[in-house]
C-alpha cells in the first residue's frame, strides 16, 4: 500500500516555506507575463516604450526650463533633448526605466504584504523612479554640456548605480 500523499503546503512546514513558495510562483508568473507582454508589444522597443521615452524627454525639458535652461525636444525626434538648440541627450528604450518599473511591481506583488498597501506603494514607487529618471536625464544633459568626456561613464555606470540603488531602497522599504 502506498503512503498518503503529502500536500505541497502542509501545516508542518517551517512558517516561511509557504511564503517562499508564493514568492517563487508569483515571480515566475510575472516573468512569464513580461515575456508574453514583450512579444505582443509591451516591452522594450514597443510603442509603449517609445511613448515613455518621449514623455521622459518632455519631463526633462520641463525640469530644465524650470531651473532656467533653454531646453526643448527636437521637432523631428521627440526623444532628443536639446540645450540651447544643440543636441545633448537621446532618451532611448534601454534608459527609460521600464525594466525598473517592472522589477519594482513584480517584487512588491511577489513579496508578502497587505494588498491595500500594494495599491498605493506600486504607483508611488513607479512615480518616484520616474522622477529620479527625469532628474537623471536632466543631469546627463548638463553633464554632456559641461563635461562631455565623463558622459559615457556617468551614463553607463554612475547614474545606473543610482537608479538600481533607489530600486533596492524601495524594495527594502516594502519589506519593512
Amino acid at each position: 500500500m502506498a503512503a498518503p500523499a503529502t500536500p505541497i503546503f502542509s501545516s508542518t512546514e517551517a512558517p516561511g516555506t509557504r511564503q517562499l513558495w508564493r514568492f517563487g510562483l508569483v515571480s515566475c508568473g510575472f516573468v512569464l507575463l513580461w515575456v508574453i507582454g514583450s512579444a505582443y508589444g509591451l516591452g522594450v522597443d514597443s510603442p509603449f516604450d517609445a511613448l515613455l521615452c518621449r514623455q521622459l524627454a518632455a519631463g526633462s525639458v520641463w525640469g530644465l526650463r524650470a531651473i532656467g535652461w533653454q531646453a526643448s525636444v527636437a521637432a523631428t525626434i521627440p526623444n532628443l533633448l536639446l540645450l540651447n538648440d544643440r543636441p545633448t541627450v537621446v532618451v532611448g528604450a534601454p534608459c527609460d526605466g521600464l525594466v525598473l518599473y517592472a522589477l519594482l511591481a513584480g517584487f512588491v506583488l511577489a513579496y508578502p504584504g497587505p494588498s491595500q498597501r500594494r495599491l498605493w506603494f506600486i504607483p508611488l514607487g513607479i512615480a518616484a523612479l520616474w522622477l529620479l529618471n527625469v532628474l537623471r536625464i536632466m543631469a546627463l544633459a548638463l553633464n554632456h554640456r559641461y563635461s562631455p568626456e565623463t558622459f559615457d561613464f556617468d551614463h553607463h555606470y554612475a547614474f545606473s548605480a543610482v537608479a538600481y540603488a533607489a530600486l533596492g531602497g524601495l524594495w527594502l522599504l516594502w519589506t519593512r
